[in-house]
């Protein structure tokens, strides 16, 4: 592990911080950039959500990628890292008024709709500002993803989206409104996908719809197939790049996509989850009745996941090289869920050893609260402890 952390910079930073490796940012990133240029009209959007830190923003923003924004203030994040309002795209189920408007003046590539109601605000609004707002269908196409239930968003009665029976009455809506202009169709089926099958699945809903809609000669400029590729979180170091290879052909071989069509993707966790790792420092060793407890200075407030999600992520001792013991891993927090794993092997651990929980590049910093008013966790690039 002393090999992959630079442990003496570590030494003189506050604790728990997060830690992004730009060496696996930019590979994963030139990964990404070879598989989709054996493609054309393939174009990639950053998942925002997935990690915010300006420092990673501006990594991927430097590589060319697009931006996928749900929030006012990620698309304000991103325009400050650099990304052209041409190439983000803004999504979320409750889209506010003044989120709306920012999105209406940085005149952003697309707004994905997902409902009739919010569809007509965004043509009034529009309207207001004396703008066209170009609009997308967020279509629920009744895909189960075979991941965690929180994560699953495509199925046909979901908070998200609009359902197919709904598709041909919202796309006629929107051609007579004058103040936004429909473009294409969203989809997204939920998030740490491994089995392409999924993807397949939506593939053939995608590819049924579209004729449904050329039979009625509506054409479809743009598809937005969402992002939703899953990580190995056990094996970080074996494979620190996701399989974009077999993703993006999946897509390439199974949809039917049209010469006059752009594809777009919206990967966020596959893009940041593996270059993070949570630094954290033991703060005390306790021996239950039956097992030993190691107490971290990070929390469920800094890594809310394994609270959230029952997520793993792999532990490790990077400061010591003594035999492996079995520990309960804990923070702090005055919670019973602030655990992150039972009964890990770890190197002899030790007041003061730091700590690595791998794999927390995606929804670690960026859902870091202050609950038991603690201090926020610090993102560190390693660029910057050269």
């Amino acid at each position: 592990m002393k090999g992959i952390f630079p442990i003496d910079k570590f030494q003189n930073i506050q604790t728990p911080f997060y830690y992004y490796d730009a060496n696996v940012l930019r590979g994963t990133l030139a990964a990404i950039k070879s598989e989709v240029g054996r493609y054309a009209n393939y174009e990639v959007h950053y998942a925002v959500k997935a990690n915010a830190n300006a420092k990673v923003l501006n990594v991927i923003r430097e590589q060319g990628f697009g931006a996928d924004c749900v929030s006012g203030g990620e698309i304000a994040a991103a325009i400050r890292a650099g990304f052209p309002p041409h190439k983000i795209v803004f999504a979320g189920v409750g889209k506010a008024d003044w989120e709306i408007k920012l999105g209406l003046e940085q005149d952003i590539f697309c707004f994905n709709v997902e409902s009739v109601p919010e569809l007509e605000v965004i043509n009034e609004l529009a309207q207001k500002y004396e703008k066209v707002a170009r609009v997308a269908f967020r279509i629920n196409p009744d895909v189960g993803a075979h991941t965690h239930a929180n994560i699953t968003t495509g199925l046909a009665e979901n908070k998200f989206g609009i359902s197919m029976q709904e598709m041909d009455t919202v796309i006629d809506l929107a051609q007579k409104l004058t103040h936004v202009q429909f473009i294409g169709l969203h989809f997204h089926i939920g998030s740490q996908i491994l089995d392409m099958g999924d993807f397949v699945a939506l593939c053939n809903r995608i590819n049924e719809l579209q004729d449904k809609l050329e039979s009625r000669r509506i054409l479809i400029e743009h598809i937005n197939v969402g992002g939703g590729l899953g990580i190995d979180y056990g094996h970080p170091n074996r494979q620190a790049i996701p399989d974009f290879k077999a993703y993006f052909a999946t897509y390439a071989g199974q949809l039917k996509l049209r010469s006059y069509q752009t594809l777009h993707f919206e990967l966020g966790r596959a893009v940041v989850a593996q270059c993070g790792s949570l630094i954290t420092r033991v703060l005390y060793v306790k021996q239950g009745t039956n097992k030993k407890f190691a107490i971290l200075d990070a929390g469920m407030s800094d890594l809310l996941r394994p609270a959230l999600y029952q997520a793993y992520h792999k532990i490790e001792n990077i400061t010591s090289e003594a035999p492996v013991e079995v520990y309960d891993v804990v923070g702090p927090i005055c919670e019973s869920s602030d655990v992150f794993g039972k009964a890990i092997d770890l190197n002899g651990t030790k007041r003061g050893d730091l700590i690595a929980l791998r794999s927390a590049g995606a929804y670690g910093e960026i859902m870091a609260s202050g609950y038991n008013c603690r201090e926020l966790p610090k993102g560190y690039l390693s660029d910057e402890l050269v």
